[in-house]
């Protein structure tokens, strides 16, 4: 599920995942609902959220805020891809991630490619291993994309120009 936020136009919030969720009382049984959401501007913030509530709606409302909150920047290559291959582990999830050239496109499955969309990337290849749990897959992804350098970082790092890191690339 998509949608435009009517607050400010340049975030896009996404819905990753929903679950029913009980809770066992004296009394019976309590129905809530959990929602994953992730959201960003399609130009390198992006910000991830859980949720829950005893209703859908309120809780879609609650993770959105949440992960307005929580926006943190993301270095992309060109505004399309990310700058080297890298790796994300959490949990049984893992996650592979590599640029890829121009019109590529975004092949990904499932929650990765709802990070991938809002975050701004158009060209990227992944693959997911282990679980296919939702929450650690955007967590193994959310790693992944930390361990990113840009090539300014590596430059300074390495005392180098940033067009000698650049050239150097595959």
């Amino acid at each position: 599920m998509e949608y435009k936020d009517k607050k400010s136009d340049d975030i896009l919030e996404k819905l990753v995942h929903i679950n029913r969720i009980t809770k066992v009382v004296k009394g019976g049984r309590r129905f809530g609902f959990s929602a994953l959401v992730v959201v960003g501007n399609q130009a390198g913030k992006i910000g991830i959220a859980h949720a829950k509530a005893k209703q859908v709606p309120d809780a879609i409302k609650k993770a959105n805020e949440t992960a307005r909150r929580k926006l943190i920047h993301i270095p992309l290559r060109e505004g399309r891809t990310i700058h080297h291959d890298v790796y994300g582990k959490d949990g049984a999830g893992k996650i592979v991630l590599r640029s890829a050239p121009k019109g590529t496109g975004i092949i990904a499955g499932g929650p990765v490619r709802a990070v991938c969309e809002v975050l701004g990337i158009k060209d990227i290849v992944a693959k997911s291993m282990g679980t296919s749990n939702p929450h650690n897959m955007i967590r193994a992804t959310m790693k992944a994309l930390s361990k990113q350098n840009s090539p300014k970082h590596i430059s300074t790092i390495r005392n180098k120009k940033i067009s000698e890191v650049i050239e150097k690339r595959g």
